[in-house]
């Protein structure tokens, strides 16, 4: 009874399973019937729409501004050196590294002994020169008397001869007494030819001593340049840089102590592309003097400072290109030789010009505007500046029209894309810096580095150090300072 239980379980098992499977092979087989019956499906095909950022394209008068960079100078700074070698045995108070000076103080003295003693010994020539000069005077006086007793005795021989030649006409005198009264006057004309030759010395000495104190009083005047060499003094207001002596130390001829240099005489050394140049010459080819804005970033503090164009650099220079120019700044409180700064110069002004964003255009000079239907259209405009992250095209081909802020290698003319606008009132609101909150030790150490920071303006650091005591301090400042210190 049992078996026979089982085998009717097993059977009516078997007939279940092979129903099921007839009856999922009739599924299979309409499918595939139904399948093969039907005609094929086609989607319908939609076109791809772009959303784009647009600007509408206003002409305007707009001023480009050139930028550069470049780096303040002084337009006064005087090499301090030694004019004599010697021994330093003075030097001013203010002879130090940054030590303020004003004009005519004396900076250093260098032992005057070798040069005094110098000056003296020609001084004493020149005593010895106007003894000699004195001595030359009275001597001429005496040849000119001797002379003019010469000539009066000349004057009686030749009185003394006409006598005998009288009484030997007269048949009184002899031939004898005439020859001697000749012989005696060809003598005394002899005495007045002598006494005329030692005046001429006499004269021709007072001259060589003229001369010799003349020669004497040369080096007086040499000696005196010498020993006035022996003082150093500034030559202007200034503050002094590169002090390399101390006092006492030995110095040799022409070696340089310092540099005076004048911090309110300062201008901006920069080069510009010769592009940019040109657009700076005015009708005559000649510099323009335009206004020039010059910038310094300290720790996020801006120290800004304005100028006029004054000169250009005479040559191009070995393997550099474009113009190196120059300009004055007028009042520049915390500037000093050697910062690199940013120089923003103000071209002449540019009528009927269009702004746009630099993604605007493309490498071959054209924009792609809204057309009819919200399609793309490519309009080829002229670049006439670049100015940062836009530029600057001129305003006749795309007047009034919207332009594509931002060109992807999927938009292109013909291409219907979505306009997205942004209000002309819609005002973004301003993004606040982030903050951070800083560790007392971290805050101490910041504020070390800023106090011990000589090179910065009083103004910054106290604003800086204002900014380090609040509990929360902007993270633009601390990455600058940790930039700085290596943190």
């Amino acid at each position: 009874m049992r078996f026979l239980r089982q085998a009717l379980t097993g059977l009516f098992l078997a007939a279940l399973t092979l129903g099921l499977l007839v009856y999922a092979g009739t599924l299979v087989r309409d499918a595939v019937q139904t399948r093969l019956a039907d005609e094929p499906r086609v989607p319908q095909a939609r076109e791809r729409v772009f959303a784009v950022n647009v600007v509408s394209a206003e002409p305007a008068t707009v001023t480009p501004i050139l930028s550069a960079f470049g780096t303040v100078e002084s337009r006064r700074e005087l090499e301090i050196r030694a004019a004599l070698g010697g021994t330093l045995i003075e030097l001013a108070d203010g002879f130090e590294e940054g030590g303020e000076v004003p004009e005519g103080q004396v900076l250093a003295r260098i032992d005057p002994a070798d040069m005094q003693s110098v000056l003296d010994r020609v001084q004493s020539d020149i005593s010895d020169a106007e003894a000699e000069a004195r001595e030359a005077e009275r001597a001429v006086g005496l040849a000119q008397d001797e002379l003019a007793a010469a000539r009066d005795q000349a004057d009686l021989r030749e009185r003394a001869l006409t006598r005998q030649r009288d009484l030997v006409e007269r048949g009184v005198g002899t031939a004898a007494a005439v020859e001697t009264a000749e012989l005696a006057a060809s003598a005394a004309r002899q005495a007045v030819l002598t006494r005329r030759q030692a005046l001429a010395q006499a004269e021709a000495r007072v001259d060589q001593a003229a001369t010799t104190l003349a020669r004497a009083r040369i080096a007086e005047a040499e000696a005196q340049r010498r020993l006035d060499d022996t003082v150093i003094r500034a030559g202007f207001d200034g503050t002094l840089t590169d002090v390399s002596v101390v006092e006492g130390r030995l110095v040799s001829s022409n070696e340089q102590l310092a540099r005076l240099v004048d911090p309110d005489a300062l201008e901006v050394a920069f080069r510009v592309s010769t592009q940019g140049y040109a657009r700076l010459l005015d009708g005559q080819g000649r510099l323009r003097q335009a206004a020039v804005t010059v910038t310094l970033d300290v720790f996020g503090t801006n120290l800004t400072a304005s100028g006029v164009l004054s000169r250009e650099g005479a040559a191009v220079g070995d393997g550099q290109t474009g113009r190196l120019l120059f300009a004055r700044l007028g009042s520049a409180p915390g500037f000093k030789p050697g910062d690199f700064v940013t120089v923003t110069i103000e071209e002449g002004a540019l009528d009927n010009v269009v702004r746009l964003p630099a993604t605007a255009v493309n490498a071959a000079g054209e924009v792609l505007v809204l057309g009819e239907e919200e399609r793309l259209e490519s309009i080829a405009v002229e670049v006439v500046r670049r100015q940062g992250d836009d530029v600057l095209v001129a305003g006749a081909p795309v007047a009034g029209r919207e332009v594509v802020a931002e060109r992807t290698p999927l938009l292109g003319a013909g291409i219907k894309v979505r306009a997205l606008r942004s209000g002309p009132d819609a005002q973004v609101a301003p993004e606040e810096p982030e903050m951070l909150e800083l560790t007392e030790e971290r805050r101490q150490r910041l504020v070390a580095f800023v106090e011990s920071n000589t090179r910065m303006p009083a103004e910054a650091r106290t604003r800086i150090l204002a900014q380090l005591g609040q509990a929360q301090v902007p993270a633009a400042v601390v990455q600058r300072i940790e930039a700085r210190i290596g943190g």
